[in-house]
């Protein structure tokens, strides 16, 4: 993780076959998109962005948590090359959708989606100058949208890398400063959607959400076969657990959006204020405030051992409850921060690395509960994807992501993954039939992060 970008061919992936073939097929459709604007094939750069599976760890980055992820076996294929006036001109294959956006304005374009490049682009020039010139870019993704496996912050970590590389950004004298390595870049891209300041490089309107850098780091940071353990606010990379070679991730899609936008986005935002409303708790006992949520348990305990949640902090929450926010509100969610972040994620990254896999379940088990308990953010979709999961065998199984919609992944046995995958599916469309045109289910390894593709 010390270089910042990665750069390979195809068959250095080591993707199984037929994720390599699903990958050309991606290639394929992003070049024909972009011949539509004539663009010349030699000057073309090509990346490979992967959405990710938040295997445990469920809304703590924003306040300093912990969590373990790992890519998805999915992702978007991004073609660019640059342009010599200062337009962004997008095509999305799949989509069959194109948008045209300027350098010098901050105008987002009608088109659902363009509030992602358009984020992109304005803090990449508040940071790094009037400089940079436009580019032509199309895309292709086999990610399925709004559905917890982070397609959006996939194309924001995928577009920055393009506009990055076309305009050598990372020879920049605050680039180098600020963004050292790929952990960094990764924390940057979440400053980069949620609108703030990182370090030196001052904030811009984000795309509306309060989340952290979970996604990014998962989607720029893991590695094939493993998971990977970090900490957050600053990004902090903690270990690496190998993967079980006997077992697959199958994710079970929904089929109901996990929107961020209008009501969906203040109910997804209610849960990083819950977090912010601690943290103004705690600093309203102390001359010494502190910064997240993680940092106010250190506070609270002195040089104690955090063992549970102290009794100064549990007050202070009590304390704070208002018409939004109750006290029963606010304790739950100090505790399911409590047990996600000092409990559930290392003990369970200890069980996997032994392979224990009976208290791995156990484990994410006591998250997914934390999650209906705590966070107010899971549907009978999500729930139900769960319970059905663990009724018909699956190792563990948890939903992730933002909620309120979204999927559940499920560690099976990878010999009987497929037929797992049938059986969870009909039992799931059995009940809610509703979401037949939706919903999708798929199996998975952890699978590289993104990467630049050199010719083969």
């Amino acid at each position: 993780m010390t270089t910042r970008f990665v750069r390979q061919r195809l068959t250095d992936a080591a993707f199984p076959p037929l994720v390599a073939d699903a990958y050309r097929s991606l290639l394929r459709d992003a070049h024909q998109a972009l011949d539509e604007g004539e663009v010349p094939s030699s000057e073309r750069r090509v990346w490979i962005v992967p959405g990710r599976i938040e295997v445990l760890g469920k809304h703590v980055d924003y306040a300093g948590g912990r969590s373990l992820l790992c890519t998805v076996e999915r992702g978007i294929v991004i073609v660019a090359r640059r342009r010599d006036d200062r337009q962004v001109v997008l095509r999305d294959a799949r989509r069959r959708e194109a948008m045209a956006l300027s350098l010098d304005s901050t105008a987002r374009g009608s088109i659902p989606w363009a509030i992602y490049p358009r984020t992109v682009i304005n803090r990449l020039v508040r940071n790094f100058g009037a400089s940079m010139q436009g580019a032509d870019v199309a895309l292709a993704s086999n990610l399925p949208p709004a559905a917890g496996v982070s397609s959006s912050s996939a194309l924001t970590v995928g577009l920055t890398l393009a506009f990055t590389a076309l305009n050598a950004l990372d020879t920049h004298p605050l680039f180098q400063e600020a963004l050292p390595d790929r952990a960094a870049l990764a924390g940057y891209v979440g400053a980069l959607e949620n609108g703030m300041n990182f370090g030196v490089l001052t904030g811009e309107k984000g795309v509306g959400t309060m989340g952290g850098a979970q996604d990014q780091t998962a989607i720029l940071c893991s590695e094939r076969t493993r998971l990977e353990q970090f900490s957050w606010a600053p990004v902090h990379f903690e270990r690496t657990v190998t993967w079980p070679a006997t077992h697959t991730f199958v994710v079970g899609v929904s089929g109901v959006v996990a929107a961020k936008t209008g009501a969906a986005k203040e109910r997804y935002n209610r849960a990083a204020r819950t977090a912010h409303r601690l943290v103004a708790a705690w600093n309203a006992t102390t001359t010494t405030p502190v910064h997240t949520l993680r940092d106010a348990f250190f506070a609270a305990t002195g040089d104690e051992p955090l063992v549970e949640i102290p009794d100064s902090l549990r007050a202070a929450a009590e304390r704070a409850a208002d018409a939004e926010f109750s006290a029963g509100h606010l304790v739950g969610r100090l505790g399911q921060f409590f047990d996600e972040t000092f409990v559930i994620v290392p003990q369970a990254a200890d069980a996997l690395q032994r392979e224990d896999f009976t208290e791995f379940g156990r484990l994410v088990d006591k998250s997914q509960a934390g999650a209906e308990r705590a966070l107010e953010n899971q549907i009978a979709e999500t729930v139900h994807l769960q319970r059905y999961a663990r009724e018909l065998g699956a190792t563990a199984a948890s939903a992730f992501g933002a909620g309120f919609g979204g999927a559940v992944w499920a560690m099976v046995p990878t010999v009987d993954a497929e037929r797992f995958a049938a059986k969870w599916r009909e039992r799931y469309l059995r009940v809610h039939h509703s979401a037949s045109h939706r919903s999708l289910f798929f199996t998975t390894s952890p699978s590289p992060p993104a990467f630049e593709l050199l010719d083969d």
